[in-house]
């Protein structure tokens, strides 16, 4: 069983002029066929997410007809822009959209779904998406579009603006992404307006960033993110802020989208792995975007110096939407555009600095959640998630169904690099149920092909072992597969377990269902609506891998210690306070410095 949107990387998709050009050569031969009397270029099978989509497709012909010149482009783009500004521009309001401030406002907006009534609630993002997609039709039809068609499309355009931005609450579904779309459209449609109408409408567009996106970003693993759906991040949806935030870089110049780009850039850096598999969100915990993602990745991954273009994209929506046939849908049209026209080039090596929420060398990585509990593992090519243990999620000891590895205090953490070896030192102060403070020390070192995971706490009475994995899928070429176990070694007896209970928050790794079903169907609103990491905290228990003490370890410490990836034997042996000795270094844990970091030392063997 593969997972269904995570496939290649979305850098290796080609990104010359000539592979853009037969993009766009394509689209045009698939539009010029679709096209009806009427001038209507959706897809036969669209049904939502369509107010928007007819006007996307002739957005890209007009950007076909701008590097190609090919003569039956202009007939296809006047009758599809009339067909568009006839049948889809919407006045009326729409029976029982919730989110109006004004009714009866007469201003144009369009509607996710074209029947009165039918599904009124993503109104406000198909309005931002037809702005943008006229504002990129503005753009592209000099020599092109007539003036009366012109003239038509601007009114549009301020009209959508006018009820995006007054006549409805902003952003109501609390998405950063639409809200940044939204500001991207004001500043795009400003461009076209006389000098003081446009400079009031980049005004309005900016203050609106900051006071109803920027002001509101929630903190998370060290960043100020915009929030999605209310949460942090979404890994479809986040990718897509990024993407938004370039273009209002790239329009306005403004400093602020590239700082909070840079931000939210460093943030998916440290949350991916090298092999570019990612879940988590608000909305859609495994489902991927495609090429909607490209520019804010290409973008932001050249400003920070780093492989962004790792992130394994739904290859499906490589270059533009499309529906189940392959056909070619406008939804989120302008998002090629944009990337067509910018510049940028991949930056395709890893970033050499050091991040607390990330270890990573080569083929090896480790993602930490805000308490530096690993929230992803990467080795030997298969991904660990936190197993959970009565109702508890995470990584570390476990004792009498206690899993230690919530701080209470201060997290510290020391990274060090050293004879081809990257290791990241984190001790935490845990209370466990009897009140009593101990301190886990976590050592991850890796080659860049295992991981070594060595974990020491105070020795804890009973039969204590460490929670240390949830196997979950594998890279299978383009396609990532779900799995039920990897290659793990410990220094005491390990054991794979699964969950006894058949119910829905008991996760079974080797049943075929993925992560973001288990988790939707724990999720209190219904899919596509709820929240999956809510429903996904939830689980009481999962399939887990479980590492008994390491023997041999000092008389007051419970020493954990487990290799991630093929390696043949593995015993550690341990000395002192903690000195780790493997088959391929020695560690020495030594004294906090002046700010309470515990020391560390490394060295091949």
């Amino acid at each position: 069983m593969h997972l269904p949107r995570q496939l290649g990387p979305l850098h290796d998709l080609p990104d010359t002029p000539e592979a853009y050009d037969a993009v766009l050569a394509d689209v045009t031969e698939q539009a010029l066929a679709r096209l009806t009397p009427e001038g209507n270029l959706e897809h036969p099978e669209a049904d939502d997410d369509i107010g928007d989509t007819s006007l996307g497709v002739t957005s890209l012909l007009a950007l076909a007809w701008q590097r190609s010149k090919d003569p039956r482009l202009p007939e296809a783009v006047h009758r599809s822009l009339a067909f568009h500004l006839r049948e889809r521009v919407y006045r009326e309001d729409n029976p029982g959209y919730p989110n109006l401030r004004v009714r009866n406002s007469g201003l144009p907006y369009a509607r996710y779904v074209l029947d009165a009534g039918a599904h009124p609630i993503g109104d406000w993002p198909s309005t931002v998406w037809a702005l943008l997609q006229t504002v990129n039709l503005l753009d592209l039809a000099e020599g092109l579009v007539d003036e009366e068609q012109r003239t038509e499309l601007l009114e549009v355009a301020r009209g959508y603006w006018r009820w995006l931005t007054e006549a409805t609450f902003f952003n109501p579904q609390e998405a950063g992404n639409q809200a940044i779309g939204c500001v991207v459209g004001g500043l795009m449609l400003a461009r076209h307006l006389p000098d003081a109408p446009a400079d009031a409408m980049r005004e309005r567009a900016l203050r609106l960033y900051l006071d109803e996106i920027r002001a509101h970003r929630v903190p998370d693993r060290g960043a100020l993110l915009p929030p999605e759906h209310g949460g942090a991040y979404d890994n479809n949806y986040g990718p897509i802020s990024l993407s938004f935030l370039a273009q209002a870089h790239r329009i306005s110049g403004a400093e602020m989208f590239a700082e909070d780009g840079d931000a939210l850039a460093r943030y998916i850096d440290a949350r991916l792995p090298n092999g570019g598999f990612d879940n988590g969100g608000p909305r859609y915990s495994e489902q991927h975007s495609g090429f909607e993602s490209v520019l804010g990745l290409r973008y932001f991954g050249a400003r920070i110096g780093s492989d962004l273009g790792r992130y394994r994209g739904d290859t499906n929506w490589g270059r533009h939407a499309v529906k189940p046939d392959g056909g070619v849908d406008g939804h989120f049209a302008w998002m090629l555009v944009w990337q067509i026209q910018d510049p940028t080039p991949w930056h395709r090596e890893p970033s050499t600095a050091p991040a607390r929420h990330q270890l990573r060398a080569e083929s090896v990585s480790v993602a930490f959640d805000h308490r530096m509990t690993p929230s992803l593992i990467e080795a030997g090519g298969t991904y660990y998630l936190p197993a959970a243990v009565n109702r508890q999620h995470g990584f570390g000891p476990v004792l009498d169904g206690f899993l230690y590895c919530r701080p209470m205090g201060e997290v510290r953490v020391r990274d060090v690099h050293a004879d081809g070896l990257t290791a990241k030192l984190v001790s935490k102060p845990v209370v466990g149920r009897d009140q009593v403070l101990r301190h886990v020390r976590s050592l991850y070192v890796t080659d860049g092909t295992r991981l070594w995971v060595t974990v020491a706490v105070e020795r804890l009475d009973g039969s204590p072992y460490l929670l240390a994995g949830l196997p979950y899928a594998a890279d299978d070429g383009d396609r990532v597969r779900r799995v039920a176990e990897g290659e793990i070694a410990a220094a005491g007896a390990l054991r794979l377990t699964h969950p006894a209970g058949q119910s829905a928050d008991h996760f079974d790794a080797r049943a075929e269902l993925t992560q973001e079903q288990a988790a939707f169907v724990l999720a209190a609103d219904p899919r596509g609506y709820g929240n999956p990491d809510e429903g996904w905290r939830h689980l009481v228990a999962s399939t887990a891998y479980e590492a008994e003490p390491a023997p041999g370890a000092p008389e007051k410490l419970h020493v954990f210690a487990v290799r991630y990836g093929a390696g043949g034997d593995f015993a550690p042996t341990f000395e002192g306070d903690l000195t780790v000795r493997t088959e391929a270094f020695t560690a020495v844990v030594g004294a906090e410095d002046a700010h309470g970091v515990p020391g560390l030392a490394l060295a091949a063997c």
